[in-house]
């Protein structure tokens, strides 16, 4: 599947709840010829706007050998090591510092990408200057849970966008033969973490272009019952993609990121029964919980230059089965997926 460069960024975007006015161009996505260079676009542009406001700064608890006494005096240590014979006292304080963590993950992902060959050498150069501006923060060991870790307020939400740029680049980053700085590998292969993209992206856009709608993930209970609570703890969870809900309408869909929507057998291409099973486990128990509900559901597959497009009765309720061109203009995929609700 091949997908243009600012379709991907548009994707990115609404799936990390980052959509703004004109932010494409202040990235320059249209002269970015893949994803490292994209990407390393988007996190100087982010990382030249914090450093222009300011790095976050917060507190640090150190201990240090002084003369010169401040915070608090560890008496346990001095005696242990017996300090005073030189002069110093022991004392944990708290020093505000930039050298936090969302900082140093900043620094340290700017370092990896100045060193990747799969950015070109103009931004790799500018990469390893940004990270040059940010003496006092040591770069961070990165690993998958580093991010995990990171705290932030409403006065740092502007790193979470960033924070997001950085997780996927390491994600999308191989290292090299001696564990250095890696080239990239194709993002639009990685099933798993494209179909998480693909998911987030159509539950954001439609909870931020659906006029009338709320969208989002649900937990659905169990239309079930046992003597046993253990019995029913056994039971797997039953979460949506996307719940859409209006005055009058609910459509539950699903987002299924498959590079042939269509499944091949000996008796020719079939949809996917699995996929049309879980469907109908949604909208039957959506039906038992609210009988009167105006109830339909949607599959929705990526697409490139073709379009799918069949509706069914199902259980007695509307099911469309649809996939989105994502080689098409964004004006037209933005037109198309929301055709697909007003239909």
């Amino acid at each position: 599947m091949s997908i243009p460069i600012r379709n991907i960024y548009y994707l990115l975007l609404y799936s990390w709840g980052h959509i703004q006015p004109g932010v494409l161009q202040a990235v320059g996505k249209d002269e970015s010829p893949d994803l490292p260079n994209l990407l390393a676009k988007i996190l100087l542009d982010g990382v030249h706007q914090i450093l222009r406001r300011g790095l976050d700064r917060g507190y640090v608890t150190e201990i240090e050998d002084t003369r010169s006494p401040r915070g608090k005096i560890l008496l346990n240590e001095i005696v242990k090591r017996q300090t005073l014979l030189r002069g110093v006292a022991v004392c944990e304080f708290d020093e505000l510092t930039p050298d936090i963590l969302h900082n140093r993950i900043l620094k340290k992902t700017l370092i990896k990408l100045a060193g990747s060959a799969d950015v070109k050498r103009s931004l790799q150069r500018d990469l390893a200057a940004t990270a040059k501006r940010m003496p006092l923060v040591n770069p961070a060991q990165l690993t998958a849970g580093v991010f995990h870790r990171v705290q932030l307020s409403r006065n740092t939400a502007q790193y979470a966008f960033l924070m997001r740029v950085c997780e996927l680049i390491f994600h999308t980053q191989m290292p090299d033969d001696k564990g250095n700085s890696g080239r990239f590998h194709n993002l639009l292969d990685d099933e798993a973490r494209m179909a998480r993209i693909f998911e987030d992206f159509l539950r954001n856009f439609y909870r931020m272009e659906l006029d009338g709608f709320t969208s989002g993930a649900e937990i659905m209970p169990w239309a079930a019952s046992s003597q046993s609570d253990g019995d029913m703890a056994l039971l797997p969870v039953m979460k949506t993609d996307i719940t859409l809900r209006g005055e009058k309408r609910t459509i539950i869909a699903d987002a299924k990121y498959y590079k042939e929507a269509l499944a091949g057998g000996r008796y020719g291409s079939k949809l996917r029964s699995a996929h049309l099973y879980q469907l109908s486990t949604y909208l039957a128990h959506e039906a038992l919980r609210d009988p009167g509900a105006d109830l339909s559901g949607m599959l929705i597959y990526p697409a490139i230059g073709r379009q799918l497009r069949h509706e069914y009765d199902l259980l007695g309720r509307s099911v469309m089965i649809a996939s989105v061109d994502l080689s098409a203009e964004w004006s037209e995929i933005h037109d198309e997926l929301l055709g697909l609700v007003r239909r």
